[in-house]
């Protein structure tokens, strides 16, 4: 159990991490500097870790055992009018965390398949156990954030490079949007289940989702 929790929190941060450094990186690349002014290129956990949405959502999935876990770290912060191609850069910069989310877990899938040939049993299996927990919140986290939900990359990927004001509008009501997974992810399943409903699409579309191109990694 300690080492499933322990192999668990190792594979969400490197996935979290990763995701966010990727979008201030490919943002630098791009023409904005905010993120690497700000620090936020460094591969270290305490740079990233949203309190809420790092260790507290993370801890209340695994309590509450839905199937999965997620979390995501503070955004990094990018200038888009800084951008040389703004609508395109704009995509690419959302676009960056969940391509590297999805790469993370193939490597993981090849990694897998070489720490299965460990001869020591034991060592395999914590091993083979921190891949498979990569393999799987990596996708889980790209899954998550294909959603046309501000702040998600999916709204920005979707919409990012439209100029009308109610679409620019409805991609800045991050607040909102945080607020509307929370209620869809934990309240609206808890009022349902009071009433003896099981309903949870946001966990159906994660889980299902996840499972099926965890299948095809692995």
């Amino acid at each position: 159990m300690i080492i499933k929790v322990i192999t668990s929190a190792a594979a969400i941060l490197t996935a979290i991490i990763a995701h966010e450094v990727a979008h201030g990186y490919m943002a630098n690349k791009l023409g904005d500097d905010t993120a690497k002014k700000h620090n936020r290129l460094s591969l270290n956990p305490m740079r990233h870790i949203d309190i809420f949405g790092t260790i507290i959502v993370p801890i209340l999935l695994f309590l509450s055992k839905t199937g999965f876990i997620f979390g995501w770290a503070k955004p990094v912060p990018v200038d888009y009018s800084k951008l040389k191609h703004q609508k395109r850069d704009i995509v690419l910069v959302a676009s960056a965390g969940i391509i590297t989310n999805l790469l993370l877990a193939l490597i993981s899938s090849l990694m897998l398949k070489l720490s299965l040939q460990i001869p020591h049993s034991v060592s395999s299996g914590i091993i083979s156990m921190f891949w498979l927990q990569m393999i799987f919140f990596n996708i889980v986290l790209a899954v998550f954030n294909l959603l046309p939900i501000p702040p998600l990359d999916g709204s920005k990927i979707l919409l990012g490079w439209s100029d009308n004001p109610y679409i620019q509008k409805f991609l800045s009501s991050e607040k909102a949007g945080l607020i509307f997974i929370v209620f869809l992810a934990f309240i609206m399943p808890s009022l349902l289940q009071a009433f003896g409903i099981s309903f949870n699409p946001f966990a159906d579309y994660l889980r299902q989702t996840s499972i099926y191109l965890a299948g095809l990694f692995l």
